[in-house]
């Protein structure tokens, strides 16, 4: 398989990989992180996310541009079980997927990356069986969620944070992958993507806790071709970001609301350590 090829069929994969790493955080943030199927499900997107990352790693190495787009989800939402039923079905057509593509690669780290994916996938199918097994006839029947009770205004600003965030950790995620060849200071920019996420699960629990599905919709990527105008982009971003987040926790509104307050103070406590950090790598690029 030519390096074209090869690109092109690890960026679809990435998008599936994607998909189900937002698929399966919507639910369990809706089930709730504190019940047993809620954090299955967040453990099991966790493993979704290395998924993604190992091959977003390979099409930087490759010197790809790597796919942000989440491929569509399909799955039956008419219920927890057809929900559970979906999610194994889609996990089982991943497992001859990732070996028929293993099968046409010769570099041996890449094909043993699509064969952890084909196995990996097997378990995840496994894990939502053992899951639905255990529903009672009333749990399989129901939904996770209940009515919603904040404001629509309140939920369109968290909507709007959930978007920002998702966007700058991809953005982080695209730095790190695409420049691998500056080694610690792209594992350095990977490990903001994370903290990237824990500010986004802020936000996004809360919506989900209130019976809403939040959205994933990232905004206007950067592609920058050289480190140093990535890293301007990041600094201007977070500075951005914590001003407005400074101005969110004194909303009145916000304020009604303690646990958005305390994660609120951590995000921009955080946000300021992201951005003393970035000038400084700034600096020295």
């Amino acid at each position: 398989m030519d390096k074209r090829a090869l690109l092109d069929k690890l960026n679809k994969d990435i998008a599936d990989e994607h998909a189900a790493i937002i698929r399966y955080l919507v639910h369990g943030w809706m089930e709730g992180e504190d019940t047993p199927l809620g954090s299955s499900l967040i453990s099991i997107s966790r493993e979704e996310m290395w998924h993604m990352h190992w091959l977003g790693m390979i099409i930087g190495q490759l010197g790809g541009e790597p796919n942000f787009t989440p491929a569509p989800y399909p799955y039956d939402p008419t219920s927890r079980a057809t929900m559970l039923r979906s999610y194994i079905k889609y996990e089982e057509n991943l497992i001859p997927h990732y070996n028929g593509e293993a099968d046409q690669v010769d570099d041996a780290h890449i094909r043993r990356v699509l064969q952890r994916e084909a196995w990996e996938s097997a378990i995840h199918a496994r894990k939502f069986q053992r899951k639905l097994d255990k529903l009672s006839q009333q749990e399989a029947g129901g939904l996770p969620g209940e009515e919603s009770e904040l404001p629509k205004e309140l939920l369109d600003k968290l909507q709007a944070e959930v978007t920002s965030k998702y966007t700058e950790m991809l953005q982080h995620l695209r730095t790190s992958w695409v420049f691998q060849k500056d080694e610690i200071l792209g594992w350095k920019i990977m490990d903001q993507a994370m903290e990237k996420m824990r500010h986004l699960a802020h936000f996004a629990e809360d919506i989900a806790e209130d019976g809403v599905a939040p959205e994933f919709k990232p905004g206007q990527m950067d592609k920058s071709s050289a480190i140093g105008v990535a890293l301007k982009k990041a600094l201007e971003d977070v500075r951005t970001a914590r001003e407005h987040h400074l101005k969110l926790r004194d909303d009145s509104e916000v304020k009604k609301h303690s646990g958005l307050v305390i994660n609120l103070d951590l995000t921009v406590q955080q946000e300021a350590y992201q951005g003393a950090e970035l000038a400084d790598w700034s600096e020295k690029t």
